[in-house]
């Protein structure tokens, strides 16, 4: 991951000395600035620096500030975490009932209206869908704040967007998972001995289902983290999203390199609890 990450940032167009010095800048100033940047190296030399330094838990110096990447990131995380928990919450909320309603009604009416629904979720780009809740719920309506981040009301529009493609997927898997274990011996079984139909989905059908739908939400958690980026960017979100676009905008490499690796150290800690989870969900799973 940090090779991919390292060679990746820098295959991005644009000098980042020449970004920092400006337009006025002479070409001794943007040569002071490269050698102070570590720039001037081989790639490789470069990369054992990056290396070295992470693995004392080091991300370097921002080349935009000269604060520490951490620190950056540390000030920015808490509102991303807090925006990808909602988010994930809610989606799985209302993409598990979505689900759940789809499957035991499947064909009708009901069932088809919620999958065109899911369809429309996934196909509807994040940053549309912001835009058009902000002109609705705050230009129109004035209910809702457009952005920024404050009280509980400056979470709904973004958390609405940002959840939208999660509901959508996992609405689907969680249908789909349902129908495959309604025709399992065990819940033909349990409508056999005259239990509520309720208990059958939620007890019996359901537990055996959670297994994808546990995977899906965890992948999803993941993909909040990834799609923060641009729900951040359209609301004003003060989080690691927001910083990473402007970062991007600076080829401020060290902020770079810092939030893709701590959003793909997140993604694997995340699945990694996922993981876990099933010998808990399916006693039947064991880990040696």
């Amino acid at each position: 991951m940090t090779v991919i990450i390292f060679v990746l940032i820098r295959l991005i167009p644009g000098d980042p000395a020449r970004v920092i010095a400006g337009l006025t800048a002479t070409e001794e100033d943007v040569a002071l600035i490269r050698v102070e940047l570590g720039l001037d190296r081989p790639m490789y030399v470069q990369y054992g620096i990056f290396l070295s330094r992470l693995m004392r838990g080091d991300l370097g110096l921002s080349a935009a500030t000269r604060a520490p990447v951490i620190e950056e990131i540390r000030s920015r995380m808490n509102a991303t975490v807090t925006l990808a928990i909602s988010s994930i919450t809610l989606a799985t909320v209302v993409g598990m009932a979505a689900g759940i309603v789809s499957a035991t009604r499947q064909y009708s009416a009901l069932d088809y209206a919620v999958m065109s629904v899911a369809l429309f979720g996934v196909s509807i780009p994040v940053f549309w869908l912001g835009l058009m809740l902000m002109l609705l719920f705050s230009v129109y309506l004035h209910w809702l704040p457009a952005g920024g981040f404050g009280g509980p009301a400056h979470f709904v529009l973004p958390t609405v967007a940002l959840s939208a493609f999660s509901v959508a997927i996992i609405a689907r898997m969680t249908r789909s998972s349902l129908l495959e274990t309604f025709n399992q011996d065990y819940v033909r079984t349990a409508h056999a001995k005259g239990m509520q139909r309720s208990a059958v989905i939620l007890r019996h059908a359901l537990k055996n289902a959670l297994i994808p739908i546990l995977t899906v939400i965890g992948l999803q958690f993941g993909a909040l983290l990834g799609g923060a980026i641009l729900t951040e960017t359209t609301f004003a979100w003060p989080g690691i999203g927001r910083l990473l676009v402007s970062a991007i905008g600076s080829r401020d490499y060290p902020v770079i390199q810092g939030i893709v690796f701590m959003f793909a150290l997140l993604f694997a800690v995340v699945n990694l609890a996922v993981d876990l989870l099933y010998a808990y969900v399916d006693p039947r799973i064991h880990y040696g």
